[in-house]
């Protein structure tokens, strides 16, 4: 049965999402463990929050929303926090692993180095770091979706609009990768060597210390390596990542951290879009999982290097400074075949090859100032903080152009040893610049002992300018763009809270149509309503919510039209969009053996006609993983369930035809046992059942499939 959201099912969801929860809460009043004194700052910098060394699958607070440094419950949107511990359990190895395990987030591959993510049915193009959004696009993707947990002490998720932080960005989710930080004033660390099918083999270190007798300085250092195959034909990958960090405590309420990371991504054996769908009789096509289109020289190489500086001051009024620097480099070697049409069912024959070597840079600065204050007002504490961020990026692209290009012969017989063009002289293809400057301001305001309001606004100016490959130029700007933030949140009682929220959306885009014409920027609101709950004095987190988008101008295929001079799909404006749905979502520690996250959403995304919109982002999914500790040996186990999801696209005999992925689940298994307090051995067992499902179909009237069953052993040793 298909679900319709309507205005009164909140008042329904409430009742239900009280009662199922019930049975976790403990009656009895607790005071707030969480304040912090105001010295504690340069103690522990960023420990009130950090998951690390805590063992759980949830955390305190989070900034990602609104600055506030709100715990979850009394955050007025959808929260989602992937700890130390979920990623380590879950042998998490990438942004696209993690999102995966993520309440109403998906992905899906555009080839083996690219992937896209969406959330309540709009693609999620903000991804943060420490809070300060970047920009990107999969078209000129650098490595942002490889990202590396092992960087990072958390990642947070926020589901919805979060133009109060971001600016411009789609309704769908904010995802903030937080750095770990060199907290420590004792010595310590760990290592790891693991080893997992399709000769994968990685090592990494972690270690932290103090550089001073006080540990009013201290250090970190992470590194990891790793080199592997692929269960694809050809395919393997080299992947460096490290992260150098210093932490100084200048006076008692000063602390300044800086820092700077790379991460280099060598893969060879790339694919560039996937593989045919159909045989050119209109037939459809079943290749082996294992099946390619790349050439064995194919790369889609990415380095990413990002340095920053941060500085972190607590005045004795109780006014809070945090003013950040960071700089992000993304380079990108891109030499690749991409195969196109569709072969003969008998004899192979058919598919053709465009060779391209590209390369990108594009680096981004950006300044992010905030400054947060206490005061009282009619007897009750309240809180507000200002805030200014400037970001500009700069993306140029080169292109080598090919000569003597080999043919591709029988499609069957392909093994990916293609003979390599020759290139021609590097010459600039597009350049782009994007500049956004915003300035907010938002307040935490107790109206009574139960009931809070958060109320901000922010102010955009948003431009961008650059020439296409064929010589046009463009140049847009928007200023001035207002983004209002309000949300209500009342304290049932000491375990449950009720809320409502309210953003604006402000989303420029650079889709064209069919004319060659960029659309408009997407307007919009988004309406969230929800109950939350911290049981067992905060160590498990639940929500229930409910949500509706309304866009005009989203952009969706013009089936059968490409942009002009191009070979990219043109588009249309859709008007009327709305997403409406709900969430459902439990993580922590139910006892002190026992973790769990688990989370359920689904939504309906339609135009003003009643026509669905975005089909190939799945209407439901559902994630659960668990773990439970009998002496040394800790067992756990899980799932992913995603829905039935689909594109149009024409076949070769120009009929449009619905390229379908049927609902499927991917259910995992893990393992350790800890020998002794330093050393212990993982297993981890992905796909256990062997699923055979695409990661993604219709992306260029392609697919592509997800991973085989496979596994990875880890040794660690703590120090």
């Amino acid at each position: 049965m298909q679900y319709k959201f309507r205005p009164l099912s909140f008042a329904i969801a409430v009742a239900m999402g009280s009662l199922s929860m019930t049975v976790l809460a403990e009656d009895q009043n607790k005071e707030d463990e969480r304040s912090v004194e105001l010295n504690a700052l340069t103690v522990t910098g960023d420990s009130e929050t950090s998951t690390e060394g805590t063992g759980s699958y949830t955390t305190h607070s989070s900034n990602t929303a609104t600055r506030l440094g709100l715990s979850l419950r009394e955050t007025p949107q959808s929260v989602s926090v992937i700890t130390q511990q979920v990623i380590q359990d879950m042998d998490l190895e990438s942004l696209t692993d993690v999102v995966n395990q993520v309440t109403g987030v998906t992905s899906k591959v555009y080839d083996s180095s690219r992937s896209g993510f969406s959330a309540r049915g709009f693609d999620i193009t903000n991804i943060q770091i420490d809070g300060v959004p970047t920009t990107w696009e999969a078209g000129w993707s650098a490595g942002e979706t490889l990202a590396d947990p092992i960087l990072y002490d958390r990642i947070e998720v926020v589901r919805g609009a979060s133009g109060l932080i971001s600016g411009a960005g789609n309704p769908s989710a904010a995802i903030n990768l937080v750095r770990k930080r060199a907290d420590s004033k004792e010595f310590t660390g760990y290592t790891t060597l693991s080893a997992g099918s399709w000769d994968k083999y990685n090592g990494t270190l972690d270690v932290q210390s103090p550089l001073n007798d006080l540990g009013t300085i201290r250090g970190r250092f992470v590194a990891s390596y790793t080199d592997e195959k692929s269960f694809v034909d050809v395919a393997e990958n080299e992947k460096s990542v490290f992260l150098g960090t210093l932490a100084f405590d200048v006076t008692d309420n000063t602390l300044v951290n800086i820092g700077a990371s790379q991460q280099r991504n060598e893969p060879k054996g790339t694919q560039w879009g996937g593989l045919p769908v159909w045989f050119s009789d209109g037939s459809r096509t079943d290749w082996s999982r294992s099946k390619t289109t790349a050439p064995d020289w194919g790369e889609w190489s990415s380095t990413v290097t990002n340095y920053y500086a941060n500085i972190e001051h607590a005045f004795d009024s109780g006014l809070k400074l945090y003013a950040a620097y960071s700089k992000t480099i993304n380079d990108a070697d891109l030499r690749l075949a991409y195969l196109s049409g569709t072969p003969d069912k008998v004899t192979g024959l058919g598919m053709s090859a465009s060779n391209s070597w590209y390369d990108t840079r594009r680096e981004q600065d950006n300044i992010d100032i905030y400054v947060s204050a206490p005061f009282q007002l009619f007897d009750q504490e309240h809180e507000v903080t200002v805030g200014f961020m400037h970001s500009d990026q700069d993306l140029v692209t080169n292109r080598r152009p090919a000569s003597n290009v080999a043919s591709v012969g029988n499609f069957y017989e392909w093994d990916g040893s293609y003979a390599e063009p020759t290139w021609g002289a590097k010459a600039e293809y597009t350049n782009q610049y994007t500049k956004q400057v915003g300035g907010y301001a938002v307040a935490r305001l107790r109206l009574a002992d139960p009931l809070q309001l958060i109320v901000g606004s922010r102010i955009t100016n948003w431009e961008i300018s650059g020439m296409e490959w064929n010589g046009d130029t463009y140049r847009f700007n928007h200023h001035q763009e207002i983004t209002p933030y309000a949300g209500l949140i009342y304290d049932i009682n000491d375990v449950y809270s009720m809320y409502v929220s309210y953003t604006d959306i402000f989303n420029p885009q650079n889709a064209q149509d069919r004319n060659g014409d960029f659309l408009d920027p997407i307007e919009g609101k988004n309406y969230e309503a929800g109950i939350k709950a911290e049981y067992l004095d905060g160590r498990v987190n639940a929500m229930f919510s409910v949500f509706r988008i309304e866009q005009d101008n989203l952009a969706q295929d013009d089936v059968g039209y490409l942009i002009p001079g191009s070979i990219n799909q043109a588009s249309y404006a859709a008007e009327g969009t709305t997403s409406e749905g709900f969430e459902i979502e439990v993580t922590g520690s139910l006892t002190e053996n026992w973790n769990l996250t688990a989370g359920w959403s689904q939504f309906v995304a339609e135009d003003a006609d009643g026509e669905d919109v975005n089909t190939r982002h799945p209407r439901r999914k559902a994630n659960l993983f668990t773990t439970y500790k009998i002496d040394q040996l800790l067992l756990g186990g899980g799932f992913t369930w995603e829905s039935s999801n689909y594109t149009i696209a024409t076949n070769p005999l120009s009929q449009a035809e619905k390229l379908k992925q049927d609902s499927y689940a991917l259910v995992n298994l893990m393992a350790k046992y800890q020998f002794s307090p330093e050393l212990s051995a993982q297993l981890n067992i992905n796909n256990l059942f062997d699923e055979e499902y695409y990661s993604q179909i219709g992306f260029y009237s392609q697919l592509a499939y997800g991973a085989p069953r496979n596994a990875n052993v880890t040794l660690r040793y703590d120090f």
